[in-house]
């Protein structure tokens, strides 16, 4: 008996040090995750790592949105330092690719296509050159003022005139908590989320109102009122989703100074001219803020992000679905989500730091598993992932360049200016683009874009200097065409199989080679292996 007590007191200080503790820097944060995935993954059931060419592509796509050129997977290849992989990571990190898609990441993240709003994306990729902190955008864009143009206040604007809307949207994207089943009756199978607690969490957003003029505000009463399935009335109460309650202070103000208040709030609405409403003393969306970041027990705030980053990286959350965080649905790696989350507060919200550590594990690094597969859930093999929209244009954009002509960050002088008109270029594709959710399959208009559209034709298969079928015409010898194309679309060599098959159907369109040449473009690009990272 002592033996076993004293064995479990043991296992009790071990997670508390696994999850009190942080790493003092990426590389010992990647060292503890992996240690972490592997106490729960048999070393017989981890896949090898991946080889050079498949690692950079990785990682190119996962840290600056786009494959990489010709010129970065050659310098890659060649560099014989022993800290190469590491010394990737880290450029990635630091580079202006990974503002523009990190930019992207969250504009699909919080404001998810309800509109196309060059202000709010200019907004974001401030915030990103800026590396700004998670839970400073928080508090920007849920409690929007003193802005340029109200940028920040778009993720409510585009909601606010439905409260469920706002209320659900707003609980899956910063907390991870798919609430809305709660509105008309307790969740019948998770015992966390009543309706109350619904009521609860509307209750912060129920006074809030945009003006004419595009900006946020709220009014200085207002309560809701529902009926439960027993039909008992009730009134909301200012509610977490830890159960903490607030008391509203009582107001001061003389009846005719709330007829004021409340004739400037109508004016603002209708006017947009008219000046900015007052605020009231008690705010409940910037109490809701306060609450969600004094959170350290369930630490939603925290642990949704992250698991958000690592499902980024890995095709899978932690917790999965990643709008699910409910006592019925553990997360697969407790102290591991522990950890991270932990280190990102300690860390003062660092999503740049969380992604940086994830991608110097071997856990990241790992090939898929060719056949029978372990659960997704382990984390032994990496899990086949659809590019994002603007990961799919961009990499269009990069495969069907001159290679000479598109350095990347092996020409890091005109990088910049040259990343930064790629993405208005790819803008007008990657709208079209089905943003990939659990379950992918590529849809029917995608496919027959790839197939008919003029735009693959006119745009990404030029025979011109400028475009990589006319670079490839240039080579006299098919093979080191053929090498590559397989470089520039796939970033990788191309396999006996591949040659042999290529090398044949040159030879068999002697007569129209430029078109031989553009049919091997498409087939590359239009390509299961280009359209997913792996």
């Amino acid at each position: 008996m002592r033996s076993r007590l004293h064995t479990g007191l043991l296992c009790l200080l071990f997670a508390a040090i696994t999850t009190a503790s942080t790493a003092s820097s990426p590389s010992q944060l990647a060292h503890d995750i992996d240690r972490l995935i592997n106490q729960q993954c048999a070393p017989e059931l981890r896949a090898e790592l991946v080889g050079e060419s498949q690692y950079i592509r990785r990682a190119t796509l996962d840290l600056a949105g786009r494959i990489p050129t010709i010129a970065e997977l050659q310098d890659f290849r060649d560099s014989e330092s022993l800290t190469k992989r590491q010394d990737l990571i880290q450029r990635l990190i630091r580079s202006a690719d990974f503002a523009f898609h990190q930019r992207n990441e969250l504009d699909t993240l919080l404001l998810r296509r309800l509109e196309h709003n060059d202000k709010w994306r200019a907004y974001l990729l401030e915030a990103t050159r800026e590396n700004r902190k998670w839970d400073d955008l928080f508090r920007q864009i849920m409690v929007p003022e003193d802005d340029q143009d109200n940028r920040p206040a778009a993720f409510l604007r585009k909601r606010i005139r439905d409260l469920d809307t706002t209320t659900n949207d707003s609980s899956i994207v910063w907390f991870g908590v798919n609430i809305g089943c709660a509105k008309c009756h307790d969740h019948p199978l998770v015992m966390d989320w009543t309706q109350a607690l619904y009521y609860g969490l509307a209750s912060f957003f129920n006074r809030t109102f945009h003006t004419r003029a595009g900006s946020v505000g709220e009014r200085f009463d207002g309560s809701i009122g529902y009926t439960t399935t027993d039909g008992e009335s009730r009134k909301s109460e200012f509610m977490f989703l830890t159960g903490t309650k607030l008391e509203e202070p009582d107001s001061e103000l003389a009846e005719a100074k709330q007829q004021e208040i409340s004739q400037a709030i109508k004016k603002a609405e209708s006017d947009a001219k008219s000046p900015p409403p007052p605020q009231p003393q008690f705010r409940p969306r910037s109490r809701l803020v306060e609450t969600a970041l004094a959170d350290t027990d369930q630490n939603f705030f925290a642990r949704n992000i992250v698991n958000r980053l690592w499902a980024r990286m890995f095709g899978r959350g932690l917790i999965h679905p990643l709008d699910q965080a409910h006592s019925e649905n553990p997360p697969s790696h407790p102290a591991l989500l522990d950890l991270l989350a932990n280190d990102l507060r300690e860390h003062d919200f660092d999503l740049r730091r969380t992604l940086h550590a994830i991608a110097l594990t071997d856990t990241y690094a790992r090939k898929a598993h060719a056949n029978d597969p372990p659960p997704d859930e382990l984390f032994a093999g990496a899990i086949p992932r659809p590019l994002a929209p603007h990961q799919l244009s961009l990499s269009l954009l990069i495969a069907s360049a001159n290679p000479m002509e598109m350095q990347g960050l092996s020409s890091e002088q005109d990088w910049n200016q040259r990343r930064e008109e790629l993405e208005q270029k790819s803008e007008s594709v990657a709208k079209q683009l089905e943003i990939p959710d659990d379950g992918f399959q590529v849809s029917v208009t995608e496919s027959l874009w790839f197939s008919n559209h003029p735009q693959i034709q006119n745009e990404y298969l030029q025979s011109g200097g400028n475009h990589l079928v006319g670079s490839l015409l240039r080579f006299e010898s098919d093979e080191e065409l053929i090498r590559a194309a397989i470089q520039s679309v796939l970033s990788r060599d191309p396999d006996p199989d591949e040659m042999t098959a290529l090398l044949q159907y040159l030879e068999s369109k002697t007569e129209r080679r430029t078109d031989a040449v553009g049919q091997i473009v498409w087939a590359l690009m239009s390509s299961p292996e280009f359209r997913f990272n792996h």
